[in-house]
């Protein structure tokens, strides 16, 4: 009888492999599911204000550079003070709808059922609302807008009313793109072992989603009400009203469920856990 050869001790600083990370995401999305209400949604408020700090801060960085930078270079200064966001969120431990997308790979493995999913991600987009609308209530109040004489409240105000300005099917592929990069930025956290390999792995996609101008419906819970406070509600011929709102958010938000849930997370339960 021949021995079996030997194997390496696990390096647990070493990487999580793709199979593995699979395995931990259902493990994750079993957790999220089977959280309490309150604790789920508490999370998810914070999810929405960390998500709202990233555009507040995207917004102050390319006030008036548009004037002295070259467009893609503005885009991706963008992008990549943005993904303080995501990396709040995941670091701090948040729950973010679109990177919960990924949790069809519990349900695809029969690990959770589709009530559970379906209730877990209409707490994190109620929370979500709340967190981003909230913020820009609180930044508005601030006088924030009225820093660099005003620009960076007239730059919030074209970010909003070029939301409100993109056809339906337009939005909704973008946000198909949008989830696509964000939900392949969680996923590559999972291979991540330290904090700062998991804010490594989120910069380039974020940073990517934003710079091409890709659609997010919790970032856009946050531009587009500030938007609207900006304006005092008032009926906006750019069509920056309440139901410019909602016709911006329901086609971006049906996308980034197909980017993320279908495209990322389906795709790698496919891949590496069906044959279980």
């Amino acid at each position: 009888m021949s021995a079996s050869p030997p194997t390496a001790p696990e390096d647990h600083h070493d990487p999580l492999l793709p199979p593995e990370m699979a395995l931990k995401a259902e493990h994750v999305g079993v957790a999220k599911a089977t959280m309490d209400f309150w604790s789920l949604l508490a999370l998810s408020v914070l999810a929405g204000a960390f998500i709202a700090f990233g555009a507040l801060f995207m917004t102050v960085t390319v006030a008036g550079a548009a004037d002295t930078l070259p467009y893609g270079v503005v885009r991706l200064l963008g992008g990549l003070v943005f993904s303080l966001g995501l990396i709040l969120v995941v670091i701090g431990g948040a729950e973010l709808f679109t990177g919960n997308n990924l949790m069809v790979m519990a349900w695809a493995g029969g690990l959770i059922k589709l009530r559970a999913l379906l209730r877990a991600w209409a707490i994190v987009y109620v929370g979500n609302f709340i967190g981003a609308v909230g913020t820009a209530g609180l930044v508005f109040l601030s006088g924030h807008m009225n820093a660099g004489n005003g620009v960076v409240g007239r730059t919030a105000l074209l970010i909003a009313e070029a939301k409100v300005a993109i056809p339906f099917v337009d939005a909704m592929v973008l946000g198909i793109l949008c989830n696509v990069l964000v939900c392949l930025a969680v996923w590559l956290t999972y291979s991540a072992r330290t904090v700062t390999g998991r804010v490594l792995v989120i910069v380039p996609p974020i940073a990517a989603f934003v710079a091409a101008g890709f659609e997010h419906s919790i970032a856009n819970m946050y531009f587009i009400p500030l938007g609207l406070l900006i304006t005092g509600f008032g009926d906006a011929p750019s069509g920056l009203t309440l139901g410019g709102l909602a016709m911006n958010l329901i086609p971006v938000t049906v996308g980034n469920m197909i980017g993320g849930g279908l495209l990322v997370g389906v795709v790698y339960w496919f891949v590496y856990l069906r044959n279980r």
